[in-house]
């Protein structure tokens, strides 16, 4: 069964732990010649218990079918904490859905999934895990916990996330990342989903509050979350069409061949300097193309955690 099926079969964004699991299978799957050889669907090599050891650890279910004792070698892992931060402002909500399909997720639900995704492989790393959310408001804040039952409340905040539609919500990126990053004081890996449309574009400020987020010796990996072909590219037919600003309502009326080559060299120059100054501020940049696969994301995450334990 493919991931649109599953997709289907959970209702949409309804078991977005269902469907994170597959996409982490997916993965892991194509992992076998990489530099994590070895990362198991159970993110654990097996090896052989050495008579001494802790018998806490062994594998009693290996040790059934095999006669033999082996233990897992993640529990010998560091624990990890983690904070997601998601922008949750009605550009995130581009393109509308107008069905659930993996092919064309819009911003939101393809940040969501790819945190869920994370959350997974966090969670069977015994990791623990905090979720902001933000827009116009501080709408949602979870500290980490490592529990079950907070892993739960965190993929329904991200599944309501998703099927919300909010209307006109502006992004307030300066104000929340600064009073978020007063919250986390335990040294942390941290990840923020944004498209970096901001109704504000102070870019001195927006990098101020990135590396406010880095204090207490904290990792920051940004996701760059965009639809290349239409945010990026600018591929509209030569139709007249309204243009709308979904976070201010602002619209205008022309031919997408009159702004086509100006918009895209603009666009293409704001990337690369968002780019290059994540570089000097020493924030991991990693664009989130939604029309790409999560491979970018979870190679991201093992790259942070081999450095960051």
């Amino acid at each position: 069964m493919n991931l649109q099926d599953e997709l289907n079969k959970a209702g949409g964004f309804k078991n977005l732990e269902h469907l994170a699991k597959q996409v982490v299978e997916g993965f892991i799957s194509g992992m076998h010649k990489s530099p994590f050889h070895g990362f198991s669907a159970e993110f654990a090599e097996h090896k052989i218990y050495n008579q001494g050891e802790s018998t806490r650890h062994i594998d009693w279910k290996l040790f059934a079918k095999t006669d033999k004792l082996y233990t897992k070698r993640y529990d010998d892992e560091t624990n990890l904490r983690c904070h997601i931060i998601l922008d949750n402002s009605s550009s995130m909500h581009y393109p509308e859905m107008t069905n659930f399909s993996i092919n064309s997720l819009n911003k939101i639900a393809f940040s969501a999934l790819a945190s869920a995704s994370l959350m997974h492989i966090l969670k069977k790393q015994r990791d623990a895990i905090g979720l902001s959310i933000y827009s116009d408001d501080y709408d949602f804040y979870s500290g980490e916990k490592g529990s079950e039952r907070h892993h739960q409340m965190l993929l329904a905040q991200l599944s309501n996330t998703v099927l919300s539609k909010p209307k006109n919500k502006q992004t307030e990126t300066y104000q929340y990342l600064h009073q978020i990053a007063e919250k986390i004081h335990r040294r942390s890996l941290i990840f923020v989903f944004t498209d970096m449309f901001q109704t504000a574009t102070d870019e001195v400020k927006l990098f101020e509050a990135l590396r406010h987020l880095k204090h207490n010796k904290h990792e920051v990996v940004l996701f760059h979350v965009f639809d290349r072909s239409k945010e990026l590219v600018f591929d509209f037919d030569n139709k007249p069409k309204r243009f709308i600003d979904v976070e201010t309502g602002e619209h205008i009326n022309l031919y997408s061949d009159q702004v086509k080559e100006n918009y895209e060299n603009l666009v293409s120059n704001y990337f690369n300097e968002l780019r290059v100054k994540c570089g000097q501020n020493r924030i991991k940049y990693v664009e989130a193309d939604i029309n790409k696969n999560f491979d970018a994301i979870l190679t991201s995450y093992m790259l942070e955690r081999q450095k960051f334990i």
